[in-house]
């Protein structure tokens, strides 16, 4: 079916994406890529283990996106705590963060660098075609599984979507809403994300 994710032999997926279809996700793909930035730059002296005790940030990151994408580890989900455990709650979240937030970041960089090598290679294997089907392995599946839900998020924190009853609204915005567009891809990639889910527990 298009649009919809498919099992194959093997736990790999399968989705038939049109031209247009590859060129929107390729581009949310290279968008998010730019957005969580290059990885810590190497060590100058070469030691192979620079990296692994490299140390990240301590603090959130201010752009909306980001901070929910790279959420703090710690909070109170009751509401707003005293300020004593609020201290201690930042305190824990730095630290985690710190030896923490390299690795996710470079996580997801290896998301949806497999995104859009795939979509790349699905785009020159169908040249002067209307699209083609994007064939992926058990592995690369939980990747794009990864970076569908990251683009969501994105998405969604672009919205200002917190909640279900946000996401209700969107359904009705006007054809003339700036924001339609986006809410769009918002919803379809929703779409598929759920059509891997179902196909990966298939």
């Amino acid at each position: 079916m298009p649009g919809q994710f498919e099992p194959l032999p093997g736990g790999g997926a399968a989705v038939a994406l049109d031209d247009v279809e590859i060129s929107i996700i390729r581009s949310l793909a290279v968008q998010l890529l730019e957005l969580i930035g290059p990885g810590p730059a190497e060590d100058a002296s070469d030691d192979p283990l620079a990296e692994l005790f490299a140390e990240g940030p301590s603090e959130p990151p201010s752009d909306p996106v980001l901070r929910r994408l790279f959420p703090d580890a710690y909070g109170d989900p009751e509401g707003t705590p005293q300020a004593r455990e609020a201290e201690e709650q930042r305190a824990h979240s730095a630290e985690f963060r710190r030896y923490t937030e390299n690795d996710l970041r470079a996580g997801k960089r290896d998301s949806a660098l497999t995104v859009i090598r795939g979509l790349d290679a699905v785009a020159s294997r169908s040249a002067g075609e209307d699209g083609a089907v994007l064939k992926l392995s058990a592995q690369e599946s939980r990747q794009w599984l990864s970076a569908l839900n990251d683009l969501r998020l994105a998405i969604g924190a672009r919205l200002e979507i917190a909640d279900e009853d946000d996401t209700d609204l969107l359904y009705r915005l006007p054809d003339e809403d700036p924001r339609k567009p986006m809410v769009m891809a918002y919803l379809w990639l929703g779409g598929l994300q759920e059509s891997l889910v179902a196909t990966l527990m298939a």
